[in-house]
């Protein structure tokens, strides 16, 4: 089944979705997901340089006490999934261009999901600036995939205008927060949804409306 999810590497709920559609396909075994990562920018206007936190807090949440509060549900539903979000670690909010590059690069050797896995737990939990490239690269090979060649790509400006066109795509199609889910390129689920809540779209696809309605 092709699932695609359109996501931010800076998104806390999709790393969140992510774990939660993972424990969903878990426990639907006759499933064999072929998951493709798409961009989606939740700062498109961000430096290319990233913005301190403190900065990015106050302009977005109004302060670092608004933001707490805020944050405080995502850490609350990251230990049901087994995420240790660590968000006083991050010192920078990064632009996430040449990450998502990343990701499209990764998706050629079929590495995406490791790949971005390893992104969600550097920012997240470690608090790396995944806007670096350097950190970036560390991480690709962190991930399975060749630090040096990543290093290379990112220093070029392939899959750029890709990364690009992709997120105006979504938004076009009305995607204006993530994560979202499509599956098989007909259903959509919005937002970090718990794992029952992707079993009625699976039937569907598996059964047919009419197996799946019986």
């Amino acid at each position: 089944m092709r699932i695609d999810i359109v996501a931010d590497v800076i998104c806390p709920w999709c790393f969140i979705g992510k774990r939660r559609l993972e424990t969903a396909l878990a426990q639907w075994p006759t499933i064999a997901p072929d998951i493709t990562w798409r961009p989606f920018q939740l700062n498109p206007d961000m430096p290319q340089e990233g913005m301190r936190r403190e900065a990015y807090l106050a302009a977005k949440f109004g302060g670092q006490a608004h933001a707490k509060r805020i944050y405080q549900a995502v850490v609350d539903a990251g230990e049901t999934v087994g995420i240790p979000f660590a968000f006083d670690k991050i010192a920078r909010t990064p632009n996430t261009l040449a990450a998502h590059r990343l990701v499209r690069f990764a998706q050629r050797d079929g590495r995406a999901t490791e790949l971005v896995d390893r992104l969600f737990s550097g920012y997240f939990i470690e608090g790396r600036d995944i806007g670096d490239r350097e950190t970036l690269a560390a991480i690709a090979g962190e991930s399975g995939l060749d630090a040096g060649q990543a290093r290379e790509f990112l220093d070029g400006a392939s899959g750029r205008a890709e990364v690009l066109a992709d997120d105006a795509g979504a938004r076009r199609l009305g995607i204006n927060a993530v994560p979202c889910f499509i599956f098989a390129g007909q259903y959509a689920i919005s937002g970090a949804q718990e794992p029952p809540f992707f079993f009625p779209v699976f039937d569907l696809l598996q059964n047919g409306p009419a197996r799946a309605a019986g």
